[in-house]
Parts: C-alpha cells; structure tokens; sequence
C-alpha cells in the first residue's frame, strides 16, 4: 500500500496531535467556554498548533474549528482545503472516557477525498483515500509510530452484512428527539434494533468498519466534525446524505454548519 503525500502528512499531523492531547488529558486542566456554549481547553489549542505547523506548508488552505474563519468570499475560490477538528469530542474529553478524535480531511470541490480520525486514548486510527475505495484501521503502539510500521499494522475496513438486526449508532452527548423516532419507525418494520453510543467520530468509524448498520444525526454538528468520517464512509462504500438535499454532505459552504444527515 503506497500512501499518499497529503495523506502521509495528515496521519503524521493526527499523530502528533494525539501526543500533544495526551500530554493535556493526563494534568489538571482548565475548561473555558466559546460564544456558541461550546468548550475548549488547552489540548484544542495545542492540537490546532501542531496541525497547522504540517498542514500550512502544503499551502493548501485550512479550515480549523479552532482558526479564525476566512470570509466566504476567499473561501468560495479555494478548489482543495484542509477541514479540521483539532479535538473531535472535548465533551468527551472533559469527561476523559476516552471518545475524543483528532480530524483531518482534505476536501476536492467540495468533496472529501481524504480522511484521517486518530483516537490518541486507545491510540487507534481510521485513515482513507476515497480514489481507491481503500480505507484502513491500525491499532498503535505508540504516537510516534512510522509510516512504514503503521501501513503494516493496517487492516482494511469492511461494512457489516445486512440482517434484520439492525444497529443504530446514536450520540454520547447529543441524542434528539428526532433520533428517537427514527429509531421507533425502525422497530416498526420489524427490525430488532438497538443502539450503540458513542462520542466524536467514532460514530462513523462504527459503520465503515461495521459494527453499526445506520447513524442518524438529526441535531447541529459543523463541516470539522463530519469531513473526514464522510472520506472514511465513502471509500468503503457507506454514504452520508443531508436531509436537505438527499445528496451527499458537501464542505466549504457558506455556511459551515452541516444539515442533518444519515450514514448508511
């Protein structure tokens, strides 16, 4: 398996990340709290630092939760960004149960064409290139694996086979209202259904990696937590289609806040 360039770029940025994130995560560490409620810590503006310091010389711009956003009207002329999430979860974090993600995609037209989510707790990570419908996991030994230890480590992403048990994943933290209906339609087909939680993006490494058939998302999340779950998704095949528009998520918008949107 031969990686490429930004790909290359993008696992080593997450790598690192994680190292940062861990060092935060294991020390007493402050919370603030954004305009919009939501929190930050130390490990966000860290992580945010070290990705910046790999992506910026590719001189692909970046889209960074925790940058300060470029106006629309620069943005609508870039035809390739990065879109990123330093820490996928700080809730999660917060908590320390572990289901925090670091988040690098590099979108093409609008479209995820790479993705790489790290979970720098179990050190795990999901990379993908969408091009060749090739998406991997690897289980690490250490933050500071190499490329050539990691590529071996890989095992491809396989879905689940369809049955009528159906595994719905569903929000840590977010679980609406709208959800739940979904999920009670469901059992109304006579499928068995039961729910699986999970944090960050996790939830749509779930189902690439198949174990979870279906994730709704019927509550707010920004293009940063979702890009490089939709590249992971897409090169094994899973979709991930707003309710708005019944087409794929698309990235660099206007308006960066996602609609909802169904994983399956």
């Amino acid at each position: 398996m031969e990686l490429k360039r930004n790909l290359e770029i993008a696992i080593e940025a997450c790598l690192k990340a994680g190292e940062v994130i861990m060092q935060v995560y294991d020390t007493a560490f402050d919370v603030e709290y954004k305009n919009d409620k939501s929190p930050l810590t130390e490990a966000d503006k860290k992580a945010n630092d070290v990705i910046n310091s790999f992506l910026e010389p590719t001189t692909i711009p970046i889209i960074s939760e925790e940058n300060k956003q470029t106006d629309y009207d620069v943005r609508k002329t870039w035809s390739t960004c990065w879109v990123v999430d330093p820490v996928d979860g700080t809730k999660e974090f917060i908590k320390r149960n572990g289901e925090f993600t670091v988040n690098i995609a590099l979108v093409e037209n609008g479209k995820p064409i790479l993705g790489v989510i790290y979970v720098p707790a179990s050190k795990t990570l999901y990379f993908a290139d969408v091009s060749t419908n090739l998406a991997y996991k690897a289980n690490l030994e250490s933050h500071n694996t190499s490329l050539e230890d990691l590529v071996e480590q890989s095992q491809a992403l396989k879905t689940k086979q369809k049955t009528n048990e159906v595994e719905v994943v569903g929000s840590r933290s977010h679980m609406s209202q709208e959800t739940l209906d979904f999920v009670e339609n469901l059992k109304s087909t006579g499928k068995n259904v039961t729910i699986v939680s999970k944090g960050s993006s996790l939830k749509f490494c779930l189902v690439a990696e198949g174990n979870a058939d279906i994730y709704p998302r019927f509550a707010p999340t920004m293009e940063w937590d979702t890009a490089a779950g939709q590249a992971i998704c897409n090169a094994v095949g899973v979709d991930v289609i707003s309710k708005e528009t019944n087409a794929p998520l698309l990235y660099n918008k206007e308006n960066l806040l996602n609609p909802w949107f169904l994983v399956s």
